[in-house]
């Protein structure tokens, strides 16, 4: 009798463990998106990067077709490739944690341009990490980062927001080739504010608002550039995002950007001062020949 009941309380304990087990697994917040192109040896290094491992964590594969049906349209062909090859891990953090980014071997794509987008599909609060084996463009992580914050979250982002976010990223590395993309990233998520901030929704006053940071921010804009980030923020505006959550998701880019314009308001107050006091000069010169 001793030993039947050994052997049950054993059968209740294993049963106990494989249940809180299942339970843990499916109360998992991090999600691993896997390139579908990589190999076996391509598979574990991205895995040991992220410091995850088969069957600790849920892993989805994504698809250089699902890729695409964002990026077609909107990047060169060269970035989008044949094959899939970047790999994303989303962690879902505690409220008002933020989003925090890292990348590896990713070279196009910047941590803060990620960053931008993420908050115009509804993502929040994540830790994500976008890596690939060697060094890719980036283009095509978005959409494995988005997967992986659907399946972690179970929130569903739309397609709308899915195909914005993804415009977004690659309309401010387009411009950043330009302009630079620290400038470019900054100048994009000070429009987004101020665009959601004032609802603003015709062309005219988008780029009314575009003119006006860009020229608080000593960036020169051609008409086509204007142009293109206008259509951005009008397709922006259709998503209804609240302005306080882009600021407190997107912690850190905004830094620089008010360092510089107080800078600037300090550079032309001193300019000021000075056409100020040579125009004193040469009016107290003229005033002696009068």
């Amino acid at each position: 009798m001793g030993k039947k009941n050994l052997t049950k309380h054993i059968i209740k304990m294993l049963i106990f463990i494989v249940m809180f087990n299942i339970f843990a697994y499916a109360d998992n917040t991090i999600v691993v998106t896997l390139a579908k192109n990589l190999d076996e040896a391509q598979r574990k290094q991205i895995l040991d990067l992220f410091n995850v491992s088969e069957g600790t964590v849920k892993i989805i594969e994504v698809t250089n077709e699902e890729e695409r049906r964002y990026l077609e349209g909107i990047a060169p062909e060269e970035q989008i490739g044949k094959i899939t090859i970047s790999s994303a891990y989303v962690e879902v953090l505690g409220e008002g944690s933020g989003i925090d980014v890292e990348t590896y071997n990713i070279s196009w794509v910047t941590k803060e341009m990620y960053r931008n987008a993420l908050v115009t599909a509804g993502v929040k609060d994540a830790k994500v990490i976008a890596a690939a084996p060697f060094s890719v463009s980036g283009t095509g992580a978005l959409t494995g980062i988005l997967k992986a914050f659907e399946q972690a979250s179970g929130k569903k982002i739309s397609e709308e927001q899915k195909k914005t976010a993804n415009e977004e990223v690659i309309k401010t590395g387009e411009l950043g080739e330009e302009i630079g993309k620290e400038k470019a990233t900054e100048l994009v998520k000070s429009v987004k504010e101020k665009v959601v901030e004032k609802g603003a929704k015709s062309p005219e006053d988008i780029k009314k608002i575009i003119i006006d940071i860009a020229g608080r921010l000593d960036i020169n804009l051609n008409a086509e550039q204007i142009d293109s980030i206008s259509k951005l923020m009008e397709k922006i505006n259709r998503l209804n995002l609240n302005t306080e959550e882009i600021k407190s998701q997107l912690k850190g880019i905004g830094e620089k950007l008010d360092k510089t314009l107080k800078d600037n308001e300090q550079v032309k107050s001193l300019l000021q001062r000075i056409l100020e006091a040579i125009r004193n000069f040469f009016n107290s010169l003229l005033s002696r020949f009068r």
